[in-house]
């Protein structure tokens, strides 16, 4: 795609290892301890900004902010104003994209071409809740008790909202847990990765200038571990909301109990791709590759686990090779990138493993499998888009998130076989189908343990339609009208009017 600015003189700019503070109660502050986090360019390693290592004290401040402002002014609030107010959100995000758009990519290495795409889906994710905040009711109940007695419900916002995403997409994450509390009334408290933290504070400066109240958005920045965890504990909030990794929506749902909180949580998967003998395979090799090799491999419905039937295997996995080997790997800020950098030499150092651990059981590495070197590679992060042959469910790449851009390649027999082994992990996050036939898609659909079952395409997400997964993968949807209700508490009442 056409970039329309210079997004590299605008880093230069912009980003200058400056401090930025966190946002709490409509104030600009630092962490009560006075320590900060680095956040370097995962691409050149360059700092890129400071920010506040916020730890409980600051939790505890964000969260009374916020208590403050759901029983305070922001109660009065009508649906029609919440209404009025996303909708500015949303103009200032169209006014502002570019911005936001680089501190992506700059702060996580999501390639600028990449990151400007997402412009429809995060804008009309604002709109669509926009919509949402003037259709929220209850329901008159006819009842059986012997008397003249009214019965109805109401739908009233569940409170104080602690939202913990991840480093993969900061933008769309943060609107996926702001836009839903503003509709329906809540109050936030987010806590971005520690990894990616940027961007959910230029968001907070969105929010303060469309005149959000003070204290209705909070933006506390910090580790999993002291930020994260005094979130997910506090008796002030009433409800948590995370996406990220399973281990930690485990600990999350456990610290939940401590108040009986609502938790929604989009965890990780290993998700299935299923390559039919009758799929347009022309069509099928550029979605297959790219499920996994988009964003590097960072993203939790990557298709990392390739089915395809036994007829085709050779050729679909050989011409997915030569797919990988043309794709253009480097710096997010060079629009003609394809493929950026992982996030962190930690994360680099996990996926190695993972390549070494798929050799040493015997896979066959088909392409790919190596760190990148050279002038443009060696002060950041890249790995090679990856192929494994020869897997068998047994092995470790085939059964673990790597979250890397590593393909596990497994041939099949039949139908019925398939669907076994595509169910048989303890994710159910999301699936791809490719087919040209309607009966084997609507059997397939039907049978695979996913909250997502794509047929014939990929990575499609809508503001409308609900996403979320099953089994370890996480409870609760996010998208669609019962994102809303995630958010809402159902009262009834009952008149006796005799």
């Amino acid at each position: 795609m056409t970039i329309a600015f210079d997004p590299k003189a605008r880093a230069e700019t912009l980003y200058t290892g400056d401090f930025r503070p966190m946002f709490i109660g409509g104030n600009w502050v630092p962490a009560q301890s006075g320590e900060v986090l680095e956040s370097r360019n995962p691409a050149t390693g360059k700092l890129l900004a400071t920010v506040p290592r916020g730890g409980a004290a600051d939790i505890d401040a964000a969260v009374n902010a916020a208590r403050a402002a759901f029983e305070g002014p922001w109660s009065k609030f009508k649906p029609y104003e919440r209404q009025a107010l996303l909708l500015k959100i949303a103009d200032l995000f169209e006014q502002n994209w570019e911005e936001l758009c680089l501190s992506d990519t700059l702060d996580m290495g999501m390639p600028i071409s990449r990151t400007l795409a997402n412009r429809r889906r995060v804008i009309g994710m604002l709109r669509f809740y926009a919509g949402q905040a003037t259709a929220i009711h209850g329901e008159v109940i006819e009842n059986s008790i012997p008397g003249e007695i009214v019965t109805f419900t109401r739908k009233e916002p569940v409170g104080v909202v602690g939202a913990i995403i991840p480093w993969n997409a900061p933008i769309a994450a943060s609107i996926w847990k702001i836009g839903p509390a503003l509709a329906t009334g809540c109050t936030v408290v987010l806590k971005p990765s520690e990894e990616a933290p940027l961007t959910p504070l230029l968001i907070g400066k969105l929010m303060q200038q469309a005149g959000v109240p003070d204290g209705v958005v909070n933006v506390v920045t910090g580790t999993g571990a002291e930020a994260g965890a005094p979130l997910s504990l506090h008796p002030g909030v009433d409800k948590i909301v995370f996406t990220g990794s399973t281990a930690t929506g485990q600990a999350i749902a456990r610290a939940g109990t401590s108040n009986l909180k609502r938790v929604s949580l989009e965890l990780g998967g290993k998700s299935p791709m299923i390559i039919c003998r009758d799929a347009d395979i022309d069509r099928a090799v550029p979605v297959a590759a790219m499920a996994v090799f988009a964003n590097s491999g960072q993203i939790c419905i990557a298709g990392s686990r390739l089915f395809v039937a036994r007829e085709i295997h050779d050729e679909f996995i050989r011409r997915v090779a030569e797919f990988a080997l043309k794709l253009r790997i480097g710096n997010g800020l060079d629009d003609q990138t394809e493929i950026g950098p992982i996030i962190s030499s930690r994360q680099a150092a996990k996926v190695e493993g993972y390549i070494d651990v798929g050799r040493q059981q015997g896979a066959d590495l088909v392409v790919g499998g190596k760190r990148l070197s050279g002038p443009d590679f060696n002060a950041g992060n890249f790995i090679a888009p990856t192929v494994f042959g020869a897997v068998t469910d047994e092995m470790t790449i085939a059964r673990e998130e790597i979250f890397g851009p590593v393909i596990s390649a497994l041939p099949f027999d039949t139908l019925d076989e398939v669907v076994t082994r595509a169910n048989a992990t303890p994710y159910g996050l999301a699936a791809g189908v490719f087919t040209s036939n309607v009966g084997t898609a609507h059997k397939l659909t039907q049978r695979i343990k996913a909250g997502t079952v794509w047929v014939n395409m990929y990575h499609a997400l809508d503001p409308a339609v609900p996403f979320g997964g099953m089994k370890m993968s996480g409870y609760g949807r996010e998208g669609g009208v019962e994102h809303l209700g995630e958010y809402l508490e159902t009262k009834a009442v009952w008149i006796q009017t005799d």
